[in-house]
């Protein structure tokens, strides 16, 4: 399943507030951004730095990557966001919904071939490698888990998360992580479905959306998560967490952004792309421990906080359009199968 490593990975956040609904929002907005919450990838910084260099006010917007594209299709004849934000699969089903505008922003040639639309109706901005988000104090004492198959000692019992993949983009990536991981690959789903019912008898806990604050709190122990959260955790909220890329491999996942077809701000959404993949605008990311998507735009300082080289020879890169086709097909297997 897995191919060479492409663009290999980055870091940021997770967490939230209120979803963003609607005209009362948008009548104090000079943009509006799906799928932006505070916590999440450092929007919260990226927002404040757009306001400061550009003079928009966006709004912290809390949905995941399927609710995004949900409201985007409620809203084709009458548009409310001007840019979305989602993990590639969905970025590519947006496309072929027709709920995307191309545009080709500022540093375009500088963006991987594969990790864009030729036309611009997606293109990537960073990207994140999945593995295990480990609060080691609330183990209380056990071993920090080191592979897939540890995670079903009984030991975990009530320990694992992971983000639900019939609606979260991350719950849909660690799936095609372990799955590939375990044998399987983008036509083969039964490696995973086999996985997760193993894991039920470890009673998971399985949220909807960003569980960032339950790991810090110890809630959830380990989490099937984004190195970027985890570095974020350690290095900018001085929790004691470990990362953990699985000794049998696992996937790097580009996040990717649109401009939003019939914009009711485009000039502002184009804007804000352009922003994006500035210097500036990448430098957001890259302290925030995310893998900006232009090359050098992350320092010596900070990727000497990550994992290294080596660990990160086990997180490969998939064929994303074939992941996004795939898709329906997982969840539809997860909820026959799993649920």
């Amino acid at each position: 399943m897995f191919k060479k490593p492409a663009t290999k990975l980055f870091s940021a956040l997770v967490l939230t507030t209120g979803m963003f609904h609607g005209s009362a929002q948008a009548a104090d907005a000079d943009a509006i951004c799906y799928n932006c919450p505070p916590q999440w990838a450092d929007w919260g910084t990226q927002l404040e730095v757009i306001k400061e260099e550009l003079g928009y006010t966006v709004p912290f917007d809390n949905k995941n990557s399927g609710q995004t594209l949900s409201q985007l299709l409620a809203e084709q004849n009458n548009p409310v966001a001007d840019v979305a934000y989602y993990g590639v699969s969905f970025g590519i089903t947006a496309q072929e919904k027709g709920v995307t505008q191309a545009y080709k922003p500022a540093h375009w040639d500088e963006i991987p071939d594969g990790l864009k639309d030729p036309e611009g109706n997606w293109f990537s901005i960073h990207s994140g490698t999945i593995g295990f988000f480990v609060n080691v104090d609330a183990l209380d004492g056990k071993p920090v888990p080191q592979s897939w198959n540890d995670l079903l000692d009984p030991q975990y019992n009530g320990m694992v998360g992971y983000l639900d993949p019939t609606s979260a983009f991350v719950g849909y990536a660690a799936s095609v992580g372990l799955n590939g991981a375990l044998g399987g690959d983008l036509d083969n789903f039964e490696p995973a479905i086999e996985y997760f019912n193993k894991l039920k008898d470890n009673d998971p806990i399985v949220p909807k959306q960003t569980a960032y604050s339950r790991v810090i709190s110890g809630e959830i122990p380990i989490m099937l998560d984004y190195d970027f959260n985890a570095y974020r955790a350690k290095y900018k909220d001085g929790a004691n967490v470990e990362f953990v890329i699985p000794q049998e491999g696992t996937v790097v996942v580009p996040y990717v952004m649109s401009l939003v077809k019939n914009a009711p701000h485009a000039d502002a959404g184009r804007k804000i792309l352009d922003f994006i993949l500035s210097d500036k605008g990448q430098a957001v990311w890259a302290n925030a421990f995310l893998r900006p998507v232009r090359p050098g735009a992350m320092s010596p300082e900070v990727e000497a906080k990550f994992l290294p080289a080596s660990d990160y020879a086990r997180a490969q890169s998939v064929d994303y359009a074939k992941m996004a086709q795939a898709q329906k097909t997982f969840q539809s297997l997860y909820l026959e199968g799993v649920n």
